[in-house]
């Protein structure tokens, strides 16, 4: 299992702008998502993302290199995995969790339960749309013909609406976190930490790593 620590950053408020959110996640390391657990899907973008916690909630930043870039959905819960999709699984039990999933224009879908599908519920759109997305997606393909694309996520803490959560600071969580694209030319399934199961599924708590919130 794999473990990453999260730090926290001060005098973040609900009203502060991207760009401030950006300044202050710049010096942050970024983590690269290197497991591709299936064979029969082996194409691997580039991923990077940047995570920190908040008075007031989550910071997740990720930076894309891909070949094809698709952004067909717009409407909140919305099937966002077919498109150029980033995804955060996220448990404070060990047990049942929320899985945050943005295309990379920022359409959202959050549900939370167990990982029998029949136990999990998505969240309210307007619990979701409580989310702060900001996306930029480059006008030009860089030297390897890619695309670059960048979404930048503040997650308040009201949006784990099944748990009372003051603070993140001492926590022990787990979760993992994803790129996928199940419409695209090259569909992918690229993870932090890595899983083992026959057939494509991010739905496996028992594959979260862990993160520790400074």
């Amino acid at each position: 299992m794999k473990t990453k620590t999260i730090p926290f950053l001060g005098g973040v408020t609900p009203h502060t702008t991207a760009e401030e959110l950006l300044a202050n996640m710049a010096p942050l390391g970024a983590t690269e998502l290197t497991e591709v657990p299936w064979k029969a899907f082996p194409y691997r973008p580039s991923v990077h993302f940047k995570m920190a916690h908040t008075a007031v909630g989550i910071l997740l930043f990720f930076e894309v290199q891909e070949k094809h870039v698709k952004a067909v959905y717009r409407d909140t819960n919305d099937p966002v995995y077919k498109d150029s999709c980033v995804e955060f699984f996220f448990s404070l039990d060990g047990s049942n969790y929320y899985n945050l999933e943005f295309n990379c224009i920022g359409t959202g879908l959050i549900g939370y339960g167990s990982a029998q599908r029949n136990e999990r519920k998505r969240l309210p759109r307007e619990t979701i749309e409580q989310v702060k997305t900001t996306s930029s997606i480059a006008t030009e393909s860089l030297e390897n013909g890619d695309t670059e694309w960048r979404l930048l996520l503040h997650i308040p803490l009201a949006v784990f609406e099944a748990h009372t959560i003051r603070s993140l600071a001492g926590m022990r969580c787990t979760g993992n976190f994803y790129k996928c694209g199940d419409d695209l030319p090259e569909p992918h399934y690229v993870a932090w930490n890595p899983i083992d199961n026959p057939t494509p599924n991010f739905h496996l708590p028992q594959y979260f790593g862990e993160l520790v919130f400074q």
